[in-house]
């Protein structure tokens, strides 16, 4: 007769992602996971699978937590370029409870080259940011606050590409100011 689980999977899975997120896949090993999560090896397989595995159900939650996160805060903003500035805002701004640096600009630069599930978790991720980015500038265009012109896939293709790098120069750079003209430059293109 098989044992019960005497854990919160999802608060577990949830342990895993801060580690994989601080640390990286390849530098954390099965026994800080087991020690970080709290639980014991046996049931890390049984619940989640191997290494792997985990990892992209980690990241898979990651994902879905800031695309929740982000329409939570989006529903808040009163116009396209203010929703836009939260989004580049969000890409600078770290607290101190969670690891520094985005878990999927991370996952890209370490797995995405020989991981093709990670690197397809990353592409599937950042294709939704850009849906939620052009479906901003549609709404701008029909609002009146952005021009008529502007060719919302190509823009939400581009500022969506500047998020991602600010997301990276994030990471090194902690000159608020230089990070806050990088944005503004990229908030010109909205007029």
């Amino acid at each position: 007769m098989g044992r019960n689980k005497v854990f919160d999977e999802d608060a577990v899975l949830l342990k895993a992602m801060h580690l994989f997120w601080k640390q990286g896949y390849e530098k954390t090993s099965m026994q800080e996971l087991v020690s970080h999560m709290g639980i014991h090896k046996g049931s890390l397989y049984d619940t989640f699978g191997d290494k792997q595995s985990l990892y992209i159900r980690a990241l898979k939650r990651y994902s879905e937590n800031s695309e929740q996160s982000v329409k939570l805060r989006l529903a808040d903003t009163r116009s396209v370029k203010e929703a836009i500035r939260m989004l580049f805002d969000l890409a600078i701004h770290q607290r101190e409870d969670i690891p520094q640096g985005c878990f999927i600009v991370n996952t890209a630069v370490e797995l995405s080259f020989h991981d093709a599930e990670a690197r397809e978790c990353v592409r599937l991720n950042w294709e939704r940011v850009e849906e939620i980015i052009a479906d901003l500038i549609v709404r701008g265009k029909l609002e009146g606050e952005l021009a008529e012109s502007i060719d919302a896939d190509q823009l939400a293709s581009f500022l969506n590409n500047a998020l991602i790098g600010l997301r990276i120069i994030a990471k090194t750079i902690t000159d608020r100011d230089k990070l806050n003209h990088i944005i503004e430059m990229n908030m010109s293109l909205l007029k």
